[in-house]
């Protein structure tokens, strides 16, 4: 079997560094205030505990031993990897949010951000910690990717103590985790706080920052059309690299680009190692 690529898609082109650099945002006058988005899905329990069971599964397990055994630190046996803490769902900046125009006010009402899968922090022996993520792929949850580190479940706690009942979720162009509720958008990390303030934004405010950095490179948009969009289309993302315990590799269409083509931009995109871990 091959183990399973230890990464995940983050906006890595020139197009994206090109969107990089927004100053921090302060709230403007001309803000709504009292305009907010609606919630976005909201996964069944059933459904996180059949992931739950399928991130820690004996198959998945076995693929944790040999992820963390990998670099020589410790060997297959004593790796002993185990699930820890809460199975968490993902959220990924909507593309819906991201193309409406900001003084129409078509946003309001839009989730802010779309469901991509769910996550379980996996820790090691020697407490080295792991992202296990599964979606539901043919009719059943799967384990995806694994990926270093456990920015999934460290941000979605971080974000439950800062907004509680907030949803937290990630803009893929800037690698940038924030948390949502009401009117206000607060950042969970360094990068978006670069992008928003440290004390945060309106929900107005941040959809106008992210409809002027991203609403042009939507798929069908004038920029897609003249061919300078990394040309993501879903199919591209397929499922590939299967092994025999069923775990996928990156490229599945949730793990690898998965982010960035459920967002639906044209950037391209190119696999790193977290920062984390």
């Amino acid at each position: 079997m091959t183990i399973v690529n230890a990464g995940r898609a983050v906006a890595a082109a020139a197009l994206a560094t090109a969107l990089l650099g927004l100053l921090p945002m302060a709230d403007a006058a001309a803000d709504t205030p009292t305009a907010t988005p609606a919630a976005p899905e909201t996964p069944a329990a059933a459904a996180v505990e059949t992931a739950r069971e399928a991130a820690g599964s004996a198959a998945t397990r076995d693929t944790l031993a040999r992820f963390f055994a990998r670099d020589g630190a410790v060997s297959r046996k004593a790796a002993a990897p185990r699930i820890e803490g809460a199975t968490v769902p993902v959220y990924t900046l909507s593309a819906r949010f991201v193309a409406a125009r900001p003084r129409s006010g078509a946003w309001t009402g839009t989730p802010i951000a779309t469901l991509d899968f769910l996550a379980s922090k996996a820790v090691a022996a020697d407490g080295r910690k792991a992202s296990v993520w599964t979606a539901r792929t043919g009719g059943t949850w799967r384990v995806v990717n694994i990926a270093t580190g456990d920015d999934e479940t460290r941000y979605a706690a971080l974000g439950a103590r800062r907004l509680a009942g907030g949803t937290v979720f990630r803009e893929p162009q800037i690698d940038a985790w924030y948390v949502q509720r009401g009117t206000r958008v607060l950042p969970l990390d360094p990068d978006a706080t670069r992008a928003i303030g440290a004390r945060g934004t309106t929900v107005s405010a941040y959809q106008k920052r992210v409809h002027e950095s991203y609403g042009d490179k939507l798929p069908g948009s004038a920029y897609a059309r003249k061919g300078m969009a990394g040309g993501y289309e879903p199919a591209q993302a397929s499922a590939t690299g299967g092994s025999s315990d069923g775990l996928l590799t990156v490229t599945s269409t949730i793990a690898g680009v998965g982010a960035l083509v459920a967002l639906g931009l044209c950037a391209a995109a190119a696999l790193r190692t977290r920062r984390s871990g």
